[in-house]
């Protein structure tokens, strides 16, 4: 194994944690929508779109 796979391997048994510890039930309100969520899908979909903007927002620059 490299070590690009035993960091893979770490970050998703931290993931595994992580999920596993926040599962309690989110109600989120947003303009008109309302819906319920773990928090732990919450977080993780703020982080990913996050990450998309930063993305883009590098892309933009070249």
């Amino acid at each position: 194994m490299t070590w690009k796979w035993i960091l893979i391997v770490i970050i998703l048994l931290l993931l595994i944690v992580f999920t596993a510890q926040n599962y309690e039930i989110l109600q989120i309100k947003f303009l008109a929508w309302s819906f319920k969520s773990s928090s732990a899908i919450t977080i993780f979909v703020s982080l990913a779109i996050g990450f998309f903007i930063g993305l883009l927002m590098c892309i933009r620059k070249d």
